[in-house]
């Protein structure tokens, strides 16, 4: 099935998705070199990139839901979105509580100490999960790419081919 939010015949949600994948991924890698350094520039930075992670990541989800509501009901392509975006909505939910407990922290401000952080890690596992979700429905059974695209081909894991019917 095609996208139905394009722009300039390209559809919009795998275009805004590697913000949010971006920069809390890499809020996450530079705390854990403010970790190892102490550089509270690092944390200011990783703190910042939090927030506009977690604002694109609202802003790609309106057009992921948009196509998500038009993929045909009993079709392993609506499933999967369906984890894919829950999934998303855990993701930044998890950073955002980490970011709101990074508010009030000092000396210095914004550092990632103990349960902000661990709400990172978990957050950027389970943001691993659900970017192989979103692949799958991309690359394997085409949301979003074609109109003739097989929405039950089976997983990519399992070996069999694509246009093969799941059991």
């Amino acid at each position: 099935m095609e996208s139905r939010a394009k722009l300039a015949g390209h559809a919009i949600h795998p275009m805004l998705i590697v913000f949010p994948l971006g920069l809390l991924a890499m809020a996450v890698v530079f705390d854990i070199i403010y970790l190892f350094t102490g550089n509270a520039e690092l944390a200011t930075f990783s703190y910042w990139a939090i927030a506009a992670g977690i604002v694109t990541g609202l802003i790609a989800a309106v057009f992921g839901v948009w196509d998500w509501l038009y993929i045909p009901a009993q079709t392993r392509a609506k499933a999967i979105g369906l984890w894919h975006g829950g999934g998303n909505v855990v993701v930044v939910l998890l950073f955002l509580v980490a970011w709101l407990l990074r508010s009030g922290a000092t000396a210095p401000p914004y550092r990632p100490d103990g349960l902000p952080f661990v709400l990172e890690i978990l957050g950027g596992l389970l943001a691993l999960v659900t970017g192989w979700l979103g692949g799958e429905l991309v690359e394997r059974l085409g949301v979003g790419v074609d109109q003739g695209a097989h929405l039950n081909a089976p997983n990519s894991l399992s070996g069999r081919p694509a246009h093969e019917r799941a059991a």
